[in-house]
């Protein structure tokens, strides 16, 4: 437990200066934007340019950026992300509310991505150069040519035609009228579009990932050793699978950072109400604050999410340790 949790602490220590390395990045590149959000108001003639400097002083914007910069990291420490101008509320509980919302969605594809491609990985390396391996291989192809946003269109276009399947937005009008039961069954309803459409890039990858690890398991010596022996099919396969599952638990970091900075076109498209299109609007109207808490946000998923593949590699895998 003690290495376990020393491990843990240095991770989070480490982490601090690689945040530190990424907000003052982005920070840079914002500023190096042409134009601010204030000159959107300066379009205005009801708003003076005396009301615009008095709010470019009460955000510290009329200070060096390096003081903008160190004023902004000192306070995201205490857990103020600053206050996003647009959205006139505080950056963090904008990005509370959001957030979790697109983790729903991440952590449902994540899932479904995991389940289908696993089974049709191991299928299609047992099955080497059948008609069988052929057919998984050329699906998973044909996945990884078409875009994201792509497949969304079409499963809209299909999801239209279905009664019963709605076709954009988290819940239901009804929602709050709904049993718990019905809630659970409306949420469902509402991710299938979305998660599927996430999740079809990630598993076509998946599958050629574990179908090509499982067959160079499969070469080893320890293995055709234990097949001439007489070991069931199945404990074959699943020696195999233990065996070739390392690579893949360190890709479940990345991917889950990946699929939730991956969502934002999808959540567009299908209209779920998630932090990739609050993203997109604070890029547009230059709502610097709300963009780098979101850059910070991505960083920490990230962050986190290799932590958990490191764990999950030392618990899985006997010949790694935590120290």
């Amino acid at each position: 437990m003690f290495p376990l949790f020393r491990f843990i602490i240095r991770r989070i220590l480490i982490s601090i200066p690689l945040v530190l390395g990424v907000s003052i990045l982005s920070f840079l590149f914002i500023q190096l934007a042409p134009g601010n959000y204030f000159d959107s108001l300066r379009a205005n003639p009801q708003i003076s340019e005396q009301t615009i400097r008095a709010l470019q002083s009460q955000y510290h914007l009329d200070e060096p950026i390096y003081k903008q910069f160190i004023g902004w990291f000192i306070n995201l420490f205490h857990g103020d992300m600053g206050y996003s101008f647009v959205r006139k509320a505080p950056v963090s509980t904008i990005i509370g509310q959001y957030a979790l919302n697109t983790l729903f969605l991440t952590l449902t594809a994540l899932v479904v991505t995991w389940i289908i491609a696993i089974p049709f990985g191991i299928i299609s390396a047992a099955r080497h150069n059948t008609y069988v391996d052929k057919t998984i291989s050329f699906i998973a192809l044909l996945g990884m040519s078409f875009p994201s946003f792509i497949v969304a269109i079409f499963l809209l276009m299909g999801a239209s035609a279905i009664p019963g399947i709605p076709i954009g937005g988290m819940t239901s009008i009804s929602f709050e009228q709904m049993t718990w039961l019905q809630k659970i069954s409306d949420l469902f309803l509402h991710l299938l579009v979305p998660s599927i459409a996430i999740a079809v890039l990630s598993v076509a990858s998946l599958i050629r990932l574990t179908r090509a690890n499982m067959l160079e398991v499969l070469r080893r010596p320890f293995l055709l050793s234990a097949r001439a022996q007489g070991l069931p099919r199945w404990e074959v396969y699943r020696q195999a699978f233990m065996n070739a599952v390392n690579p893949l638990i360190t890709l479940l970091g990345y991917e889950f950072a990946g699929l939730l900075g991956g969502s934002a076109i999808i959540e567009i498209i299908c209209n779920w109400p998630g932090l990739g299109s609050v993203m997109l609007e604070a890029v547009m109207t230059q709502d610097i604050y709300l963009v780098m808490g979101g850059i910070v946000m991505g960083s920490i998923m990230l962050i986190v999410g290799n932590l958990f593949a490191d764990i999950l590699l030392a618990k899985m895998d006997p010949r790694v340790s935590i120290e």
